[in-house]
């Protein structure tokens, strides 16, 4: 367990998120100063790697990270490597196809679902991103582009949920959610609203009595889709801000990426899914990495995926063991993985 700088639990105000997504950290030497490592150690390489896919971790998320220890799982989510400099055959820009969509910022790829690019920014750059070379600009979450896209919902009846994506939907400040959820619940069509954030557990002051107070009041079905990847990622601050959710009558479910060297263990993921439940969050999926240009270090591969998962299910109650998925460009659903031999 990874040494946890406990911090102020109580209800954040509306501008606290604010401070917390300003005070970060982009340049690897600060990075490593503030977790007492050696910035000897820091290679040209990893630099080279930082102008391709910038760094950018929050204050706290770092406080979360063991100090000295450049093995941390949390460090290496969203450190530079010199190995994404390298080009794997098979790992590609646009992994899962979605850069040829008619809409600006709206992909349409499942029946009764579409996603709403909200926010082309996150608070941090994972560096296993399947969206790390999406073309963001062309993608604006502008009033233009989301004019085209409700008009787009308005006309497309067989929609009954919207998923709020981006970069990070939860960037968008509450009077923006405010403006966002009042123009859905106008189409009686839409009976869900889904949000996927690593903002939640990033920064858990992102959710305000405010943010609470809209998904009390909707009468859209609020689901919240946390991605979290390892149990350290989860201190009092997240418990807190997870409770809040849970009282204003919000789903919390989770996702995570198995990632090489991070969790792919059942030990780590069995006491993953114990805490999330822990904290009012249940296990959903675990994603097969996508094959993004820049990642392939993190892969596991489905042999050892699928072992892991076996492992997994003698370590856990059913109802506690997310599903193995994979995603593929074009295809009307995740595809989820037998795990038996």
């Amino acid at each position: 367990m990874g040494h946890i700088i406990q911090q102020n639990v109580e209800q954040p105000n509306k501008d606290e998120w604010i401070f917390d997504l300003a005070n970060v950290v982009t340049d690897i030497k600060k990075l490593y100063h503030c977790l007492d490592l050696d910035s000897e150690e820091i290679s040209l390489p990893m630099l080279q790697a930082r102008k391709q896919f910038p760094l950018r971790v929050p204050m706290a998320f770092i406080n979360r990270m063991k100090k000295g220890d450049p093995q941390d799982p949390l460090l290496l989510q969203v450190l530079c490597d010199e190995q994404e400099l390298i080009n794997v055959q098979g790992f590609t820009k646009d992994p899962l196809d979605e850069q040829h969509n008619n809409i600006p910022g709206l992909l349409h790829k499942y029946h009764n679902r579409a996603l709403l690019m909200t926010k082309t920014a996150c608070a941090i750059n994972c560096r296993y991103c399947f969206r790390r070379h999406f073309p963001y600009h062309d993608n604006q979450s502008n009033k233009k582009n989301i004019s085209f896209a409700l008009e787009y919902i308005a006309q497309h009846t067989e929609l009954d949920e919207i998923i709020l994506s981006g970069g990070d939907p939860l960037m968008a400040k509450d009077h923006e959610m405010a403006f966002l959820i009042a123009e859905l619940e106008k189409f009686r069509h839409i009976k869900r609203l889904r949000i996927h954030s690593r903002l939640a557990v990033v920064i858990p002051n992102r959710i305000t009595s405010e943010l609470c107070r809209l998904f009390a009041k909707t009468r859209l079905q609020v689901v919240l889709v946390t991605h979290i990847n390892h149990p350290n990622e989860i201190d009092n601050n997240v418990a807190h801000a997870i409770k809040d959710l849970k009282k204003s009558e919000v789903t919390v479910l989770n996702q995570s990426v198995l990632l090489k060297n991070i969790n792919d263990d059942a030990d780590v993921l069995a006491k993953l899914s114990n805490k999330l439940f822990s904290i009012g969050i249940l296990p959903y999926y675990i994603h097969l990495l996508d094959k993004v240009q820049g990642a392939a270090h993190f892969l596991v591969d489905d042999d050892e995926a699928k072992k892991i998962m076996r492992q997994l299910t003698k370590k856990l109650s059913g109802y506690l063991v997310p599903k193995l998925a994979r995603e593929v460009g074009g295809e009307a659903s995740k595809r989820v993985l037998a795990i038996s031999d």
